[in-house]
């Protein structure tokens, strides 16, 4: 395979291990600032369970969620759904924590959904029961909680700063839509890749992308998923800036996370629900149609398709049944 392909495989299935890298704990490139000294994140009331999908550390008011994945490139696994929106939530509780810091480990951000693991309990077993209605309303529940895993991190009271280097994929796409502000590193790459595997978009990116980078540039990357550079990323306003390297993004996210937590949090609070009152209604509107939308016609001919000729390492042959 090519090194594209590689990276395509790699999105679909998140397999593999990354080098233990993980993010960077110095602020390289700015002036002023000296080694960050990140505690581990404990939650008060209660104690948390170990997490296996990310890893909560803290500077001061600042949390930082670094993506641990199941495998080669943070790829979103069953624990990330189960652990993301408990740790949001803990997170929005706290009024210690003033601002959030969001970042993958190893050499890319996200290679979004695990499909390998994720694809049974969504179909349902084997596909067996997808066409009636048992299937398709188990899948309806099921779409409905991977959303409101992600709501979690929109609805967090506390603005969330993501910091991307590397690969940026999928469903890592509708969690960057989901936070506040974003910044990358000049070798992310990011694409909105699920009309590649028979899926229409369903997490977020389609609800939320519009407000971010406007309808014209969504439909481009949304209905060809195509992979952007961090340049043109920049140019759309999908992300706020391009930093050199990964210490420097993620510089950029902690220098904004204390310049939010150094202001009234009330009014950081107010701020938010402000911005998020004019399309929260067209968000959730748009996330109940795409979730019914999926449960009824996300089993296909040509889902099945995507899944063999990934396995067989072949181009698919897509004949919309």
């Amino acid at each position: 395979m090519t090194a594209t392909d590689e990276r395509t495989a790699d999105a679909f299935d998140g397999s593999g291990s990354d080098a233990d890298g993980g993010a960077a704990s110095v602020r390289e490139g700015a002036t002023g600032y000296e080694q960050i000294i990140l505690e581990p994140y404990v939650f008060t009331d209660p104690p948390a369970p170990s997490l296996l999908s990310v890893r909560l550390e803290r500077r001061g008011p600042v949390v930082q969620v670094t993506l641990l994945g199941p495998g080669k490139g943070n790829a979103m696994g069953p624990q990330f759904w189960r652990e993301i929106p408990v740790v949001f939530a803990a997170l929005d509780a706290d009024d210690s924590v003033r601002a959030v810091v969001l970042t993958g480990s190893g050499d890319n951000f996200c290679y979004g959904l695990d499909l390998r693991t994720m694809l049974e309990g969504i179909i349902g077993p084997n596909g067996t029961d997808v066409g009636l209605a048992h299937g398709r309303t188990r899948m309806l529940h099921k779409l409905r909680a991977l959303q409101g895993a992600l709501t979690a991190v929109a609805n967090c009271r506390k603005p969330v700063a993501a910091a991307i280097s590397g690969w940026c994929i999928g469903s890592g796409v509708d969690l960057l839509a989901a936070c506040d502000v974003r910044y990358a590193s000049a070798n992310a790459m990011f694409s909105v890749r699920e009309v590649k595997v028979g899926i229409v978009a369903d997490l977020g990116s389609l609800q939320r992308l519009p407000a971010i980078i406007g309808d014209g540039h969504l439909r481009e990357l949304a209905l060809t998923g195509k992979d952007i550079d961090a340049i043109r990323a920049e140019r759309i306003g999908l992300v706020n800036d391009v930093l050199p390297g990964p210490a420097a993004t993620l510089a950029a996210a902690h220098a904004f996370a204390d310049e939010v937590a150094a202001n009234p949090p009330l009014v950081v609070e107010g701020v938010k629900e402000v911005l998020d009152a004019a399309r929260s209604a067209a968000v959730d509107s748009g996330l109940r149609y795409v979730r019914a939308w999926n449960a009824a016609f996300l089993p296909s001919h040509d889902l099945s398709e995507a899944v063999n000729a990934f396995n067989e390492r072949r181009p698919p042959n897509f004949t919309g049944r």
